[in-house]
């Protein structure tokens, strides 16, 4: 579990890093920075970064290739959350 927290942080680390992307995530989870940032321990925020990525395959792949892991491996982590 320890694992798949820390990767999920870094898939959002990595949706944060571009604005249009960061408002895009915040827009389709109907969650606001507040919310985000008290969210970070609990599995369906951390679950729905992953979902963000799984539903749109650019981001995806390149969030993959930014974090040093396959798409796979993406997708596999959001069951843990699940």
């Amino acid at each position: 579990m320890r694992r798949a927290k820390t990767l999920a942080l870094a898939a959002l680390g990595w949706i944060l890093q571009d604005t249009e992307r960061a408002e895009r995530y915040l827009e389709l989870t109907g969650l606001d920075p507040d919310s985000l940032r008290t969210g970070l321990d609990n599995p369906a925020v951390l679950g729905s970064v992953l979902d963000f990525l799984a539903n749109h395959e650019p981001d995806l792949i390149r969030a993959s290739e930014a974090l040093a892991v396959t798409p796979e491996e993406l997708i596999a982590t959001r069951r843990i959350f699940i």
